[in-house]
């Protein structure tokens, strides 16, 4: 299971196999030095933080590691859990009839798979990207592994279900009980308010496939 303790001490270890600090490694990975420290990883209230997979992507690229590489770090001597996780594109993630109300999986034909780590605990499900509408950070082709169980928070990226079919892939930028409001990915994209009626379902991004 990728614990809050694990995931941290994966970041340190990765750092420390490349010759870097925890800082060093967010540098060359273009991010803020601060970014790794350790006052970064629980809140002033004491809630644990955890790395965004936008960085960890980041560090994944500036040190050449795949995530295969990087969740064996986490699980040091464990075997490394796979799993098939189902997989639809986005035209057909429009249609109702592939999900259930919670957003997961529906048991209907059309739906493919692929060979992915396990995330443990979280339910997930991959989407195919087309076209240009998530460019620059997603483009057609790429794969978003998405999770409908995970819990949300600001700044999140998310792909959010509308009732009317439409399929969007935004930043979370405030969740309240009559509405969510995102921003967009694409700068010729506007951002959205959606009221929370409309919305059929929203996932977290946990990672990304390019």
């Amino acid at each position: 299971m990728l614990s809050h303790d694990r995931v941290w001490a994966a970041v340190d270890a990765l750092a420390a196999r490349h010759g870097m600090t925890a800082s060093g490694l967010a540098r060359k990975a273009g991010l803020d030095a601060t970014s790794f420290n350790k006052s970064k990883r629980t809140s002033p209230e004491g809630r644990d933080r955890w790395p965004s997979t936008e960085s960890i992507a980041k560090i994944l690229r500036a040190t050449g590691a795949t995530l295969e590489d990087f969740l064996r770090l986490v699980e040091p001597g464990g075997s490394l859990r796979r799993s098939m996780v189902p997989l639809i594109g986005m035209t057909q993630a429009g249609s109702g009839k592939f999900f259930t109300d919670e957003g997961l999986p529906s048991n209907v034909p059309g739906w493919d798979e692929i060979d992915f780590p396990d995330f443990g605990q979280e339910k997930v499900f991959a989407l195919e990207v087309t076209g240009d509408s998530m460019a620059p950070l997603y483009r057609d082709g790429d794969v978003l592994i998405l999770s409908p169980t995970a819990s949300i928070r600001k700044g999140d990226r998310v792909v959010v279900r509308t009732t009317t079919g439409e399929v969007l892939a935004k930043e979370l930028r405030r969740r309240s009980a009559k509405s969510l409001e995102l921003v967009s990915l694409n700068p010729e994209h506007e951002d959205r308010t959606i009221p929370t009626e409309e919305v059929a379902w929203v996932a977290r991004i946990m990672w990304a496939r390019q």
